[in-house]
């Protein structure tokens, strides 16, 4: 990709976690790798996700120097810096501040397939980042985070919100989506009883081969993408 194509791919990944529900007025952001190697490609500080406009993305070097793009860069830059220096298979990292993440990483309990949302999250179920509740706004604290992560697609940040990963922004975009869903239909079941049933090992390897292949994610992503060309 281009420069000016990185741009618009990143400003259109912030716009679809805005279209998708994920906003929390100017916090939280997406990110692209450069593939260069300069650092990543995210919205500036100050803006709503669906207010993110080409004009409005910055390149971050993994010192915080912003090396392109107008506006200042987000504090907590080495979310994104330091889970892609720890994983070469990661192009776009997601940090939002669901309401529903949020409030099931306080609670001590698995997160469990009750629908397809949470399929890709159940078995291992995502960690939770513990180590601080606060900013991820230094490198200790970015390289603690990316640990916790490890190989998988995410984790919950207990007091604070969640943080997906994934090859592109169709794959990251959409587990952040699918996490605050799965969440939030848990929260849901378990205010309503005891859950009974779920997705057991077998269907869980059968969902990820059917219902969320690459294809589908990036068809979830591409409807996303069109809403806020529709709101535009």
């Amino acid at each position: 990709m281009t420069d000016a194509e990185l741009v618009a791919a990143a400003a259109l990944a912030n716009r679809a976690l805005g279209a998708a529900g994920q906003a929390d007025m100017v916090w939280g952001h997406a990110s692209l790798r450069d593939p260069e190697g300069r650092g990543v490609w995210m919205k500036s500080s100050g803006l709503s996700f669906e207010e993110v406009r080409d004009d409005r993305v910055v390149l971050v070097s993994d010192d915080g120097e912003v090396l392109a793009g107008s506006g200042p860069r987000h504090i907590e830059y080495p979310i994104h810096t330091r889970v892609m220096a720890a994983r070469s298979d990661v192009g776009c990292v997601v940090h939002t501040h669901s309401p529903s993440a949020t409030a099931f990483a306080a609670l001590d309990v698995p997160l469990r397939a009750i629908s397809h949302d949470g399929v890709e999250f159940a078995e291992p179920e995502p960690p939770r980042f513990t180590l601080s509740g606060s900013l991820i706004r230094d490198r200790a604290l970015g390289d603690a985070l990316a640990e916790t992560i490890g190989d998988g697609v995410g984790c919950l940040i207990p007091q604070h919100g969640l943080v997906t990963v994934g090859p592109d922004a169709a794959a990251a975009v959409m587990r952040a989506v699918l996490l605050d869903r799965a969440c939030r239909t848990q929260l849901a079941a378990m205010a309503a009883g005891t859950i009974r049933r779920w997705s057991d090992g077998a269907e869980l390897e059968l969902k990820r081969a059917e219902v969320w292949p690459p294809s589908q994610l990036q068809a979830g992503y591409d409807y996303l993408c069109r809403l806020t060309a529709a709101s535009s």
